[in-house]
């Protein structure tokens, strides 16, 4: 069963509805039975990458809140991405369009390794307060989930795989996704945010009880006549 989750590396809720998505899915039991495919999606594809800016701070001035109130809400989810055993370091983040780090995804998808391409993308933003910008980065990110270097920096000195990222963007749109995480499930279950790991589960249960039925055969009735079989035995 393929599950489809439209995401933003720099969004702090998709990393903690990873973690609570693994967890529903490994108490399923259905990890071998799933197809996961991660999909583009920009919450600010105007944000221009500027390491010296706080992240707080221009949280702040992007939103119109007090800098006190940014850093309460951080704080806030700081505290939700501990209880499902992330380490969120806001004061280190860097701001970062995530245009070029969904191009890497998408080159890591094609090798197979698209979400272990997320998890490296989503700890490097949230806990190392790397550059998820930058080409030197995104080349060692590459290189610790299996992907040629050399590779890596041709796609990143090109537009390789912009189309496929506008395709997820305008294929969200299409589905009205306004917002992320999103997952979706057998074409069928959409769910919106990091939900609770019991919504999670009980979706994937009801999404591939239904995908198993659509996908068995029945079995044959067969009505027996003379006939021939490969040893020779006719009658």
């Amino acid at each position: 069963m393929k599950i489809e989750i439209w995401s933003d590396v720099m969004c702090p809720f998709c990393y903690i509805g990873k973690r609570r998505f693994e967890a529903a899915l490994q108490q399923s039991g259905r990890q071998d039975q799933v197809e996961i495919e991660w999909k583009s999606f920009q919450l600010n594809p105007d944000m221009k990458t500027d390491p010296s800016l706080n992240i707080t701070q221009y949280l702040a001035d992007a939103k119109g809140w007090t800098l006190d109130y940014a850093q309460q809400m951080n704080d806030h989810v700081t505290q939700m991405a501990a209880e499902v055993g992330l380490t969120y370091n806001f004061d280190k983040s860097v701001v970062a369009n995530s245009f070029n780090a969904h191009r890497f995804s998408h080159l890591a998808k094609k090798h197979g390794v698209g979400d272990n391409a997320e998890e490296a993308l989503f700890k490097a933003y949230f806990t190392d307060g790397l550059n998820i910008d930058d080409q030197e980065t995104l080349v060692k990110l590459g290189t610790q989930v299996g992907l040629d270097a050399e590779e890596v920096k041709q796609v990143l000195q090109s537009d390789t795989y912009a189309g496929d990222v506008k395709h997820d963007i305008a294929e969200a749109q299409h589905l009205g996704i306004r917002g992320v995480p999103f997952f979706v499930m057998n074409n069928k279950y959409g769910v919106s945010g990091a939900q609770a790991v019991n919504v999670f589960q009980e979706t994937i249960d009801k999404s591939f009880a239904e995908w198993q039925q659509e996908n068995t055969k029945p079995a044959l009735t067969i009505i027996e006549g003379e006939s021939c079989s490969p040893d020779g035995d006719c009658g």
